[in-house]
């Protein structure tokens, strides 16, 4: 299960989750690893719901995907194909007999699905002949290859198709386009590359469309007279496109007041969202993003976008994630006065005009995170940021604020870092209620009077770790394959997996409680024994987090479940 926490630090963090069995399983060839899991989730008001209602989708999903596959399946490979002839025509048992052959590592029973199941082999066109099919789950099987078979096309009763996270290649398939059932696909996380087809616009139905982190080229297709586009998508809700390769600009017409979006992501990377982040975009963001006043999370940070930012932005008024960092965007800083949902704001690398401190810096009383690094601001910074109830994070280093430096007397309970290196403070004014961290590296300021103070030594670049307490458990240890669960202190085969966390709505993850939280919602929503998660979130890479290598503007919160008994 993964879930990816955007990094503003150059870090990467990681957790391993995983549900621990008493019973030994064939955890090296039917998926003792879960690398993967789920990347379907976003963005959650509540801090822990942000994972719980993640994990609550993922079941639903699974279950959904299951309908079919529990049917044919548990019988033909637990009582053999003859015990299933009687429930299926001739078609469907050759077809399903005939992936049986083609696939490796196969389980015993796919009573439990075939997501992280270790399967190897090719999707080949005999899954065409399925025509009953509803859902199709095979994700995060990394040894599942090749291309996509066009005859995926003739799976017409498909509702939900999941292939995240798989080795797939090529292009996408046209055929896809005649999914009309369709509401759900996600082809993320593969080594497809080619073009978005143009006939994706035809599944009129579809709620979730991610094509993540894959090679995709060109540019974003747009309906005309003759050809269908994205734009046609009326009743979707996420656009995650991020970690491709698309390049050119976005087109105007691809947003109008008729879509229900609230995710949108270009570069990296959930309830409605756009995420274009991390590709090559350029041009000027379009002003009709202003109409999808659906939107919750915009992401477009990490391209090459130009021009101003439309001045209609702040109709946006339901984002609580908002991203535009890392371009070439110019003009006054934008004025967000009015998004009074905003948790997160990210500006930072921009060429936006010298300018002071913007208002809404003082009236954005819902930001849990505000960052505008390398900019023009100069003045001073508005004492009120630093008492918002929920602020977690100001980090406002290489600007040019050159007054003197205050807190004020009221300061929000949640705040943990204030980072004002390279500016030109030139005096502070200290405040007793703050004991937290306070960078002034790079200031006048560190030259006189706290030069010799902890505000003026460089930040550990290290984050604090976190890992489920095993004191209880006294020294005693485990064979390697083995996991020490942390409410029984027994050895137990661990289900092991990664959280990625795309668009939480927490940031500061020095806080255990936000841990603790993290584990007792996972024994509530699954129905376990409390006390039976384990959760580590530790510095990658390290020979005790075997987490892939990942962008350096990313941060991973690998929560590693280690051990659930169950």
């Amino acid at each position: 299960m993964i879930i990816c926490l955007p990094n503003r630090s150059g870090q990467k963090d990681r957790l391993i989750v995983g549900l621990a069995s008493k019973t030994r399983r064939n955890h090296d060839d039917a998926g003792k690893r879960l690398q993967g899991g789920v990347v379907l989730f976003q963005h959650y008001e509540l801090i822990f719901l942000t994972c719980i209602h993640a994990l609550r989708i993922l079941l639903v999903v699974a279950m959904a995907a299951l309908e079919f596959f529990f049917f044919f399946l548990v019988l033909l490979f637990s009582a053999g194909t003859q015990g299933i002839l009687g429930f299926t025509n001739p078609d469907d048992d050759r077809a399903l007999q005939s992936l049986k052959d083609q696939w490796k590592n196969t389980p015993p029973s796919w009573e439990k699905g075939l997501s992280t199941m270790g399967l190897q082999g090719k999707l080949e066109a005999d899954i065409g002949e399925l025509t009953e099919l509803r859902s199709l789950d095979l994700s995060f099987n990394p040894r599942l290859t090749g291309s996509l078979t066009p005859n995926l096309g003739n799976l017409e009763k498909l509702n939900i198709l999941i292939l995240a996270g798989c080795g797939f290649i090529g292009q996408i398939p046209d055929e896809l386009g005649n999914l009309s059932e369709l509401t759900f696909l996600a082809l993320n996380s593969n080594n497809l590359t080619g073009p978005i087809p143009p006939s994706l616009g035809k599944l009129s139905n579809l709620y979730w469309l991610d094509l993540a982190d894959n090679k995709l080229s060109g540019s974003f297709p747009i309906s005309t007279s003759t050809s269908p586009g994205l734009d046609q998508l009326l009743k979707a809700k996420h656009f995650h496109f991020n970690k491709n390769q698309l390049s050119g600009s976005i087109p105007r017409n691809l947003f109008s007041s008729g879509m229900e979006l609230i995710h949108v992501l270009t570069l990296l990377s959930f309830d409605d969202d756009i995420l274009f982040d991390g590709n090559k975009l350029s041009g000027a963001i379009p002003d009709t993003l202003g109409l999808v006043q659906t939107l919750e999370v915009l992401r477009l940070d990490r391209n090459s976008l130009t021009g101003p930012v439309p001045s209609n932005l702040n109709n946006l008024t339901n984002v609580n994630e908002l991203n535009l960092a890392y371009n070439q965007l110019t003009g006054t800083v934008p004025d967000l006065t009015g998004m009074d949902h905003l948790s997160y704001v990210d500006l930072s690398n921009n060429s936006f005009e010298a300018s002071e401190a913007p208002a809404w810096f003082s009236t954005l009383t819902t930001l849990t995170t505000l960052i505008l690094e390398q900019g023009s601001l100069y003045g001073s910074v508005p004492e009120k940021v630093f008492s918002f109830p929920n602020i977690e994070q100001v980090k406002l280093k290489d600007n040019s604020f050159n007054d003197t430096f205050s807190m004020g007397d009221s300061i929000g309970g949640s705040l943990q870092l204030v980072d004002l290196q390279n500016n030109q403070i030139s005096s502070v004014t200290l405040s007793s209620g703050y004991t937290n961290s306070l960078v002034l590296v790079g200031n006048p300021v560190c030259n006189t009077s706290l030069s010799n103070t902890a505000y003026c030594q460089n930040p550990d670049e290290n984050p604090k770790t976190y890992a489920t307490n095993l004191a209880n458990c006294g020294n005693k240890l485990c064979s390697p394959d083995e996991k020490l669960n942390p409410q029984s202190c027994e050895c137990v085969y661990a289900y092991e997996g990664t959280l990625y966390f795309r668009g939480p709505s927490f940031r500061e993850l020095s806080d255990s409680n936000i841990f603790h939280s993290l584990e007792s919602s996972l024994w509530n929503k699954l129905n376990l024994t409390p006390g039976s998660v384990f959760l580590e979130n530790c510095d990658a890479p390290n020979p005790g987090c075997p987490l892939t290598t990942r962008q350096p503007a990313e941060i991973y919160v690998s929560q590693v479940m280690r051990h659930v008994h169950v």
